[in-house]
């Protein structure tokens, strides 16, 4: 028993000792850790590795950078090697976003071709396309399959970049050039800097910081060294409890004049410019690279404002679409006009349903025969109902207007795909002009679905297509008596961008040089022509042979719809004022008498980056009284 009661006894010890054991351990290893941890702070402080750790607010520890170049051997626009790799990541990826809005061009399509601008003279393009400036985005591929009525895609924004900017314009073309229009709505919608002071105030600290070091090391400037360490305190004291102007006590003006004078002594002192060399380096760094990410960001949220479809127009559609089916309304009696060659037949591509009513209101209230008018308007099956509901319930005058589902339409598709709207693409050119300046021009063209016209209207012989960013001010029977002799399009041409600046760019197809460039908006199309010379087949030839062509993907339709067109198109003069979508220096005077605007560009009439000045000639024809429109806030 004893014994039992003794093994019992005995037994008992292990378990008592074992979690004393485990706790001494964990004490054990606790201490060795923060030895381990004691050793290694010191370590990354002597190797340097603090300066890879962004700090926000203004920068007090230094980061790496060149110590053998001076600050004069940056150049503004090249990126550094040790600039702060966050700031590069971010400033990337919204590179790539933005590139996914707007894809390039080759930037040498216009390069070494001496070009004959409108005033006569001859004028060299530069070869050399590195240009100053934040760096183009890299061009990406644009899916464009060869055309069989039902491959089509949206219009995209491209640009030609073949010039090389001068000091002079810097700064404001090498923008455009890289960001279109974008930087010519900053320009207009600057603000004036917020909280200016703070950043005065920080931009001093910092200086001050940079000098001090090498200051208080020297004996014989004590009391400009325990000064300046004076004013670096109080400013310190007053930006940590101030985040803007508002917030900084009443005598702050006097502590930065302080400041600034203490700076200026000091950059009178002789000292070692290392170190001073390394912190301004790295508040120019530092701001090079938030300045380049801050314009980027801006850029795409730009981008993705002008192609996003606002909030009342979606309203518009939606309720339209929904009160169709409510009401079944019924059709109009004069089916018949709708295929009568006699009449004049105007064709608008567009899934906008207020802008497209806007280019048939303007079209029918200057028209002295608007009995005579027949308008087809080609939209996708998301829209139809809603475009079908509107011309309905809306009359304008005595025009007949039919609205067709380019997705139902009864056309041969080789490839048995479905039939998808593509509408007018743009692409930007820059390019310079005789007096030596950069211009940039938006051209708008005809998309996959316009070379269906011929099928789409087959009893017809000849019509007029108008793009839904178009406002006509007067009367266009006239159109209709032009004679066009053997050409197909009637068109607005561009002389100063011909086919020959292109040369590296069509590929090795046959075309006159001398041609000139020609937009769509406002075009005349002798479908019977059209039809003899088999023009549709053409488009979808060249479309394939530039698919088949390396580094030919961006823009395919462009560049077929220039060739397809070659020596065909009839000049149409003094007709169509073009530029309202991207030129805010157009005359007043000059808008007023044109028979037609074109707002051909980014900043179309009806998004909030609408250029103010023009807007006005777009929305005095909606119709204010419309109860839809009232709804959905469209007019406001």
């Amino acid at each position: 028993m004893k014994s039992g009661g003794g093994g019992g006894a005995m037994g008992a010890v292990p378990s008592y000792s074992v979690p004393a054991k485990r706790r001494w351990r964990g004490f054990v290893i606790a201490v060795l850790g923060l030895v381990i941890l004691s050793m290694l702070v010191p370590l990354v402080f002597l190797l340097g590795l603090h300066n890879g750790f962004h700090s926000s607010g203004y920068i007090y520890e230094q980061r790496g950078s060149p110590s053998s170049k001076g600050l004069e051997s940056f150049d503004r626009h090249d990126s550094s090697h040790n600039r702060n790799r966050t700031e590069g990541d971010q400033s990337k990826h919204v590179e790539e976003l933005i590139t996914k809005f707007e894809p390039t061009l080759p930037k040498d399509v216009l390069k070494n071709y001496p070009r004959e601008d409108k005033n006569g003279t001859i004028n060299r393009v530069s070869s050399d396309d590195k240009h100053k400036g934040f760096n183009v985005p890299p061009p990406i591929v644009v899916r464009q399959s060869p055309l069989t009525s039902s491959n089509a895609i949206a219009g995209h924004m491209n640009q030609v970049t073949p010039v090389k900017t001068t000091p002079a314009d810097e700064s404001g073309k090498s923008c455009e050039l890289t960001f279109g229009s974008y930087c010519l709505w900053q320009k207009q919608h600057k603000e004036v800097m917020k909280d200016a002071m703070i950043k005065k105030l920080k931009d001093q600290l910092f200086v001050a910081r940079a000098y001090y070091p090498s200051i208080a090391k020297l004996p014989a400037q004590d009391k400009l060294s325990r000064e300046m360490k004076q004013n670096i305190q109080d400013l310190e004291h007053v930006l940590s409890e101030s985040t803007t102007d508002a917030d900084l006590p009443p005598l702050i003006e006097n502590k930065s004049q302080k400041m600034e004078i203490t700076i200026t002594k000091a950059k009178t002192v002789p000292v070692d410019c290392n170190n001073v060399d390394k912190k301004l380096r790295q508040i120019y760094d530092l701001t090079e690279d938030e300045a380049n990410f801050h314009m980027k960001q801006s850029a795409y949220l730009y981008k993705l404002n002008v192609q996003t479809t606002p909030k009342s127009l979606h309203c518009l559609a939606l309720k339209l679409t929904v009160e169709y089916f409510k009401s079944s309304p019924e059709e109009r009696a004069d089916k018949e006009k709708f295929t009568d060659s006699s009449l004049h037949h105007y064709v608008i591509f567009s899934t906008n349903v207020l802008a497209a009513s806007i280019v048939i209101n303007s079209t029918s209230i200057h028209s002295q025969e608007s009995w005579k008018q027949v308008f087809h308007v080609v939209t996708d099956g998301q829209n139809y109902y809603a475009m079908k509901l509107w011309f309905l319930r809306n009359k304008y005058k005595d025009a007949a207007i039919e609205v067709l589902n380019f997705e139902h339409l009864d056309l041969d598709n080789q490839n048995g795909d479905p039939l998808q709207l593509s509408l007018p693409e743009e692409f930007r050119v820059s390019f310079r002009t005789a007096d030596n300046q950069i211009r940039t021009e938006y051209f708008s063209i005809f998309s996959h679905s316009h070379y269906l016209l011929p099928d789409i209207f087959s009893n017809l012989k000849k019509v007029v297509v108008l793009d839904d960013d178009v406002v006509i001010q007067q009367d266009l029977s006239s159109l209709w008596n032009q004679d066009m002799g053997e050409k197909v399009n009637g068109a607005v041409q561009f002389c100063s961008v011909r086919l020959g600046q292109l040369k590296s760019y069509l590929g090795k197809n046959d075309y006159n040089q001398d041609s000139c460039a020609w937009m769509s908006g406002l075009n005349i199309i002798d479908l019977v022509k059209w039809r003899e010379l088999s023009l549709t087949q053409t488009y979808q030839r060249l479309i394939k042979e530039l698919s088949a062509q390396e580094g030919s993907t961006n823009s395919i339709a462009w560049r077929a719809s220039l060739l397809t067109f070659d020596n065909k198109i009839y000049p149409l003069k003094d007709w169509v004022l073009s530029g309202l979508g991207h030129d805010y220096a157009i005359d007043a005077n000059s808008i007023k008498t044109a028979p037609v605007l074109h707002y051909n560009g980014k900043m179309k009439p009806w998004l909030d980056l609408g250029i103010p000045n023009y807007k006005s000639y777009w929305k005095v024809f909606i119709n204010k009284e419309n109860q839809f429109l009232s709804e959905c806030n469209v007019y406001s």
